[in-house]
This record gives C-alpha cells, sequence and structure tokens, in this order.
C-alpha cells in the first residue's frame, strides 16, 4: 500500500511539473528581414536589439531571410512574425497563401519601418500592414503625438509629445480600420504629405489576426533608445497576443 501511494504521488508530482512546463514556455517570434529593394543598414542592428528584447522579456527570436520558411506548417511555431525594414516582393504566391493562413488562424504582425515599403501588389498585405510607403524627406527631428496611452506600447510614455530624429515616411492607401498610437506633426519638420492627421504607429485586429506597425527605426540609433525599445517591445507583446 505504501509502495502504491509512493507512485501515485511521484505520478502527481510530475504532472505538476509537466503543467507548469507548458503554462512557462515561452513564446516564440520570427524576425523577417529580406530585402528586394534598399536595404536598411540598420538591419543588423535591429536584429541584435530583438535579441536582446527577447532575453530580458522572455520570447524566443529565430532571424531569417530565407522566404521558404514561410509555410503553414512552420509559421504554426510563432506567435508572431516581425517584418524588420523589408523592401520590395520578399514571398512568392504560395508563401503569400501561407503567411494569410497564419493570420486567419490567429497569428501575430509586427512591421518595422520599412515593412510597408514592401509587396505593393499584395493588397491584403497592405491592409495588415496599414499603409504603403509613399515617400519620405531627409531624417530630421520632429514632434511625436502620443494619441492612445492604453496600448501596452504607449502607455509607459508620460508626456503626450515625443521629440524623436528618424526617416519620417509619408504614406499612401492608409487601411482607415487602423487604431492610431502616434502621429507625427509635419508643422514640426519639412517634407510632410499627409496633412493634419499623420499616423506614424498603429493597431488593429485584421482578419482574424493582430497587427502593429512602428514606422520608426531607420536609424542604428534608435535601435539603442530606450523610448523607441519599449514602444517596439509593447507592440511585440501585443502581436503576441494572450
Amino acid at each position: 500500500m505504501k509502495n502504491l501511494f509512493s507512485i501515485c504521488l511521484l505520478i502527481i508530482v510530475a504532472s505538476f511539473f509537466q503543467s507548469y512546463t507548458v503554462i512557462k514556455k515561452s513564446p516564440k517570434v520570427l524576425v523577417f528581414s529580406k530585402t528586394k529593394g534598399y536595404r536598411h543598414a540598420s538591419i543588423e542592428k535591429g536584429k541584435i536589439a530583438l535579441l536582446k528584447l527577447g532575453v530580458e522579456h522572455n520570447f524566443s527570436v529565430d532571424t531569417t531571410e530565407n522566404s521558404t520558411l514561410f509555410t503553414e506548417e512552420n509559421l504554426k511555431k510563432y506567435a508572431a512574425v516581425i517584418f524588420l525594414s523589408t523592401t520590395g516582393d520578399v514571398l512568392d504566391d504560395k508563401q503569400q497563401a501561407a503567411f494569410e493562413k497564419y493570420i486567419q488562424s490567429g497569428g501575430g504582425y509586427v512591421g518595422v519601418h520599412a515593412a510597408t515599403d514592401t509587396e505593393y501588389g499584395w493588397p491584403w498585405y497592405g491592409k495588415l500592414a496599414g499603409a504603403y510607403f509613399l515617400s519620405h524627406p531627409e531624417q530630421q527631428n520632429a514632434r511625436f503625438v502620443i494619441k492612445d496611452k492604453k496600448h501596452p506600447s504607449t502607455k509607459f510614455f508620460t508626456d503626450s509629445v515625443w521629440m524623436h530624429r528618424d526617416e519620417l515616411y509619408n504614406f499612401k492607401d492608409i487601411n482607415p480600420d487602423i487604431k492610431v498610437l502616434i502621429t507625427i506633426d509635419e508643422s514640426s519638420y519639412k517634407g510632410g504629405k499627409n496633412g493634419n492627421f499623420h499616423p506614424f504607429s498603429w493597431y488593429h485586429n485584421f482578419d482574424g489576426g493582430r497587427s502593429f506597425y512602428t514606422s520608426m527605426g531607420h536609424t542604428d540609433e534608435c535601435w539603442v533608445d530606450n523610448l523607441f525599445l519599449k514602444h517596439l517591445y509593447g507592440g511585440i507583446k501585443y502581436a503576441i497576443g494572450k
């Protein structure tokens, strides 16, 4: 009887630790940085910073520029896919279909900077990303206005204005369904083309999944800027979901 009790106790303890391990398993994200157009020099700095964020916030990070990894089976491993300054046509038709299925199955998307300068011939992607890149003036300091302080990517801001230097994108084909987090004040710099309401970071639920985009991240300096990294991590956290 004693032995039976001991065996049962061992089974219960093992089951507990097995359940605990499952609960504590960290999410995994895929950082995709393939370019078919302009290649940002800051991509390598971005990869390093994202790997570091993963260590700090308990999520694991795979990095790749291999688009053949975009299969239904492989994408199931990831809670979110980060398009890190991708440019041009980076996925073929089959890979696009796999990514659409991934989002429709509840996956997360994070677009960073030139992610909107990507896949102009794939309207579904444009709606997922939230807009397409139109143009940009020279890098400048500008006034960024925090419009929503309830989102994980912005809730840490104590002020409603953030002075930041970056490459300041103008956009076209802006999805009207995006939830705008940060706008840029065009009166604070030269070369803005979106007028009085110029979104610069946003999120939305799209086609079954979650999408977050920030236009920041052009310069090497961004990737050691604590505010930008907090902003980006909040977006990743949202995209990963529960």
